[in-house]
């Protein structure tokens, strides 16, 4: 990997890998609903003049119907529900959990009729993520906030649907366009969704807060993207989808040191089979067009040759 591309994998492991602290931090304050919106409609205010300079805007209006499908799946339900989730679990166990959108991606090619053929190795991969899994809402949580599990599987399945109709309907589509105008959508369906139940904050909130929803819209969303195009260009799709396994570590990370989580033996556990199995599902396997881990690659892919200027 070039000394670009090494730069480039880093600041987007850490801009994938603080949300989380992040989104604790701002709905401490704020309703998740709230922090969803703020984040969405600074990203897309960032974004958007950048799409439509490139032409890039109308071209995903005309594909409406899975775009619309996509903003749901990906950005308003999973981020509502992981902002929900964080007000109750720790945002280091969060990050962890979410690294089982590979495993999830599995599921998801199988439902939508494109199943992949899994390998004995892919399927140990499978095993292993489970009980990674298993040890961390079992063991680590205890079973204590199994409600905001459960949300968290709601944003484990949006994660992995929403790269699934991308490649699916929508792979010739620039990048930048696709998020700007699903960061758009998202904050228009929220502001409505605020202020009918309440969403709205009665006092300014803290400066901690603001600086967190200015990190999550400018560093977590709108740059953070922008990295990912630059590092897809720098050392390819399929290399660039290994961040994955960095955010997790990130997230424990940051959560310990700034907000002074625990970490317990089952912790580490569950992030170590958890890692593993989402390694190991995502190895070359037969019928390789159908891996989740290259469709997402392929889908945010959809980009200009000279995206990285």
């Amino acid at each position: 990997m070039t000394r670009r591309g090494v730069i480039l994998f880093a600041a987007l492991g850490i801009a994938w890998g603080i949300p989380y602290l992040f989104i604790k931090v701002a709905v401490s304050e704020l309703d998740p609903a709230m922090v969803v919106l703020a984040r969405s409609g600074l990203a897309a205010i960032l974004l958007l003049p950048l799409a439509l300079f490139r032409r890039q805007v109308q071209p995903v209006l005309r594909r409406w119907k899975p775009m619309l499908a996509y903003t749901v799946v990906e950005i308003v339900l999973p981020w509502y529900f992981l902002s929900s989730a964080e007000q109750h679990l720790p945002s280091s166990t969060a990050g962890l959990l979410l690294a089982a959108v590979p495993l999830a991606g599995v599921g998801i090619a199988f439902l939508m009729g494109r199943p992949a053929r899994l390998s004995g190795v892919n399927w140990l991969g499978i095993a292993l993520g489970m009980l990674g899994v298993a040890a961390l809402v079992g063991l680590d949580i205890a079973g204590s906030d199994l409600f905001a599990v459960a949300q968290m599987a709601v944003v484990v399945v949006g994660y992995a649907l929403g790269p699934a109709i991308l490649s699916r309907w929508m792979p010739d589509l620039p990048g930048i366009g696709i998020v700007a105008v699903s960061l758009a959508g998202a904050a228009i369906v929220f502001i409505p969704f605020v202020l009918l139940t309440g969403g709205v904050p009665t006092a300014w909130p803290s400066p901690e807060v603001i600086v967190a929803i200015l990190v999550l819209a400018v560093v977590c969303s709108a740059l953070a993207f922008l990295l990912m195009v630059g590092l897809i260009a720098e050392i390819g799709p399929v290399k660039a989808t290994t961040i994955t396994y960095v955010n997790p570590a990130v997230a424990i990370v940051a959560g310990v040191l700034v907000l002074g989580e625990r970490v317990t033996v089952w912790t580490i556990v569950g992030f170590a089979l958890v890692l593993a199995g989402s390694y190991l599902v995502t190895r070359k396997r037969v019928g390789a067009d159908d891996s989740q881990q290259v469709s997402r690659a392929r889908s945010t892919a959809a980009l200009d040759a000279s995206a990285d200027s």
